[in-house]
């Protein structure tokens, strides 16, 4: 019998129809591998979530697994901070069972669940993990408390998309969407929803001038559409960065350009199939390499959406990011 204790941690109905039966199934997959020792906790929102894994890092925990999509694992790797334990004594792992679940795949981990559980045992027992940087999210909202991610975040148009799929009865129809459309579903009928709404607000003169620096240097300043934050490379559902190791010390922002609104479609299909960089002047693309802090600030203030990879961060005036610390994930 394999004795090494494994918390899991699952949200209800992240992901498609088809993925809410994947939870019933965990522990006895673990325990036809000799796992006996694995417990399964499930609750039904992030907020839980998040309690609960901070709860279980207090009591001794230290393989933990979060069964869901982003917004679930990053609300696990948050209440892993809570805890008050180092990171570095942490092994955290993502079981698919989301929407757009783009750290599960740069972890090579299977969506089937037999075949995932098989190598979550593999590759703990071998202790095979991948270092990754944690990224701090500041905002200047007052009495704002610092939210903490891997994998990407985002303003603007990006980080309005969780206003859409985040809320607890959209849950349902992501279901539905995940069944029909594939993992990226939600998000995309996401960024659908919050592009149609930022047209509908700039058609009444609602356009805000950003502001960004990098490592305490101005670089660009102007009406921006989206922009994207990334620790590295995510795969080609987010094809940038390409080459980029999770655990670089670095992170990445890709800003695009406001260029009007009859541009706005196109831009998002050649982001997100990759082909914006080889035109990125023409299609308003520029990106960033940080290495110390990069801060996001409307010119004239105000209040905007930031994504913390899944769900939203109201910010006042600036956003402000930085790596502040380091987590081992298991990797297949």
């Amino acid at each position: 019998m394999k004795t090494e204790p494994i918390e899991v941690i699952a949200t209800t109905i992240s992901g498609s129809i088809r993925d809410w039966g994947k939870v019933g199934k965990i522990v006895p997959l673990f325990e036809e591998l000799g796992r006996e020792n694995v417990s399964l906790h499930v609750v039904d929102s992030h907020a839980r979530a998040r309690k609960k894994a901070a709860r279980l890092v207090r009591k001794g925990a230290r393989t933990i697994i979060s069964a869901g999509g982003s917004g679930t694992f990053n609300a696990v790797l948050e209440g892993c901070i809570d805890s008050g334990v180092e990171l570095s004594a942490i092994t955290l792992g993502f079981l698919r069972k989301g929407s757009a679940d783009l750290i599960g795949k740069t972890l090579h981990m299977p969506d089937d669940i037999v075949e995932a559980v098989q190598v979550f045992d593999r590759s703990i027992t071998r202790k095979r993990t991948v270092p990754c940087d944690v990224i701090q999210a500041t905002c200047g909202t007052k009495g704002a408390v610092p939210r903490h991610f891997v994998g990407y975040g985002g303003a603007g148009i990006f980080g309005r998309i969780p206003y859409y799929t985040e809320n607890r009865y959209t849950k349902y129809y992501k279901g539905i969407l995940s069944q029909l459309f594939g993992d990226l579903g939600p998000f995309f009928t996401g960024a659908s929803l919050a592009s149609l709404e930022r047209v509908v607000r700039e058609s009444f003169g609602s356009r805000r001038h950003c502001r960004i620096t990098v490592d305490g240097v101005q670089e660009n300043e102007g009406r921006y559409q989206a922009m994207i934050i990334v620790n590295g490379e995510l795969g080609p559902d987010l094809p940038f960065a390409k080459g980029a190791p999770l655990g670089s010390g670095e992170f990445y922002m890709f800003a695009i350009r406001d260029l009007g609104t009859f541009k706005l479609a196109k831009q998002f299909r050649k982001a997100f199939d990759g082909s914006i960089v080889e035109e990125p002047e023409k299609w308003g693309f520029t990106g960033y390499t940080i290495r110390e802090t990069l801060t996001i600030e409307l010119k004239r203030g105000g209040v905007f959406p930031v994504n913390v990879d899944g769900s939203t961060m109201m910010s006042t005036d600036w956003a402000e990011f930085e790596i502040v610390d380091r987590i081992n994930l298991i990797a297949g």
